[in-house]
Order: structure tokens, then C-alpha cells, then sequence
């Protein structure tokens, strides 16, 4: 159980780049702001990663382990519990996304 992520939750890749959430959720908000889904747009940017010379930015965000028992339209939502994985351009995972903020009224497992 952790605090239900938001559109306004702080996510970050672990090379400083800035998560962007774009939710298809219009019915359930928490803190003010509409409840982040496992299904919607995680979009990084400003991430400055580079495998030798050649840059390859964090790009998406996979999620691996979502909340099991809160789901909005039957779709799992995501808390600070929840484990997402940074992907490049080319779908290879570099590392876990990190939530340093969110809501702190509701709470989702």
C-alpha cells in the first residue's frame, strides 16, 4: 500500500530526466488531480544518458508491478509501491523510474 500517484506526481528516469503523465483517466481523481493509470503515457525528457559516445535517453516507462487491488474501469492505478522501468528508443530498459512526489490524501494497494 503506498500514496496513489496522480497527472501531478514527480517521477523521474535515474539520469534526471523529467516523467511527463498523460492519463486516458477522467473519472477518479486523488489530491486534486486525475489518478495516474497503468495503461497511460509515461513520457521522458531531458534525460542526458549515453552508452559510450552514442546518446540513448530514457524515452518511456514500463510498469512492472502495479497496485493488485485498486483498479479504475478495471484498470490497475499506481502508487509509490509501484516498480516502473525507464526505456530507451529502442525498448531497452535503463534503469527504475523514481517517484519522489505525490498526493498524500489517498492511499491505494
Amino acid at each position: 500500500m503506498g500514496q496513489t500517484l496522480n497527472i501531478n506526481s514527480t517521477l523521474m528516469c535515474p539520469h534526471g530526466g523529467s516523467v511527463q503523465i498523460t492519463s486516458t483517466n477522467t473519472k477518479v481523481q486523488a489530491g486534486g488531480a486525475y489518478v495516474a493509470l497503468s495503461t497511460d503515457q509515461f513520457m521522458i525528457s531531458g534525460c542526458s544518458f549515453m552508452m559510450g559516445n552514442v546518446p540513448s535517453p530514457c524515452l518511456t516507462v514500463q510498469w512492472l508491478a502495479t497496485d493488485m487491488r485498486t483498479t479504475v474501469n478495471g484498470t490497475p492505478t499506481l502508487s509509490q509501491t509501484s516498480t516502473g522501468l525507464c526505456l530507451s528508443a529502442a525498448q531497452v530498459p535503463q534503469g527504475p523510474v523514481t517517484i519522489s512526489n505525490t498526493q498524500t490524501k489517498v492511499q491505494t494497494q
